[in-house]
């Protein structure tokens, strides 16, 4: 079974996420938003687990999917204060072109209609991800923070995809057994909390995030890591869509552009 659809559904499952807690990080801490989703996720993994049994074999990469991915979140957040989600985003949103190259160094060879979808697909996400705003405080560091956490997220997709050959739920639930206590300490050492009302709502986000993840994990048992890579990296347009429709904001032309781009990529990729 080809990986394309479950790429697709991790793409539209952590664009979601992105969205509600965008949403959430405007009126609570962005590591207590992070640290509730990801303490649900493991919760209900934990509940999956006892039924499943777990892989040995896929605990240790799902482990450094884990620690890649907690980085790449406080660093992503870091940048974010510094400089402008114009700089930021599409830096970030090229974390794909990691398990693309880590794909063809395995010896992986997409084809060239599948290559054209790569490049239009990364260009869209990246023009997607853009907008308007003004000057960052210090945007040469932001900068070099995105591209850490670009570099973050793409080495936790591959670690990711390297535990699903075993199997992908372990990984994920190994992943959030490493992420969930670090998060913690780092909202106890920032005095982070938010009331119990808000709680639900950020689990939800974990829920489609923990979702996210495994859809993905599977997607690379059944294609190409290069291309799944590429196909769950659309988030961004879905979370771009998702605050046209719902909050009514305004895309730039250039968004459109992007969304165009990456949409014509998929069946390019999927070929």
């Amino acid at each position: 079974m080809s990986g394309a659809p479950l790429a697709l559904l991790a793409s539209l499952l952590w664009g979601t996420a992105d969205f509600l807690a965008g949403r959430a990080s405007r009126a609570h801490p962005a590591v207590v938003v992070a640290l509730v989703g990801q303490a649900m996720g493991l919760l209900g993994l934990a509940v999956i687990m006892i039924f499943h049994g777990p892989d040995p074999d896929a605990f240790l990469p799902g482990a450094l999917s884990g620690v890649f991915g907690v980085v790449a979140i406080v660093v992503f957040y870091r940048a974010l204060a510094l400089g402008t989600m114009s700089v930021v985003a599409p830096i970030v949103a090229t974390s794909a072109i990691v398990p693309v190259i880590a794909g063809v160094v395995d010896g992986e060879r997409p084809g060239a209609l599948q290559w054209l979808g790569v490049v239009a697909a990364l260009a869209g996400v990246a023009l997607a991800s853009r907008e308007p705003g003004g000057g960052a405080r210090d945007q040469r560091a932001a900068l070099r923070l995105a591209v850490i956490a670009a570099l973050g997220i793409g080495f936790a997709l591959v670690f990711l995809g390297a535990a699903a050959e075993h199997d992908a739920l372990t990984g994920v639930t190994a992943a959030r057994v490493v992420g969930v206590p670090v998060l913690a300490l780092l909202a106890l050492q920032a005095g982070a909390r938010a009331p119990l009302r808000s709680l639900p709502g950020m689990a939800a986000i974990g829920v489609l995030d923990t979702g996210a993840n495994t859809a993905f994990a599977i997607a690379t048992t059944g294609g190409l890591l290069s291309l799944v890579a590429v196909l769950g990296g659309l988030f961004p347009v879905v979370t771009v869509a998702l605050a046209y429709f719902l909050l009514h904001e305004r895309l730039q032309p250039v968004q459109r552009v992007g969304v165009l781009l990456a949409l014509g990529g998929i069946p390019l990729i999927s070929a």
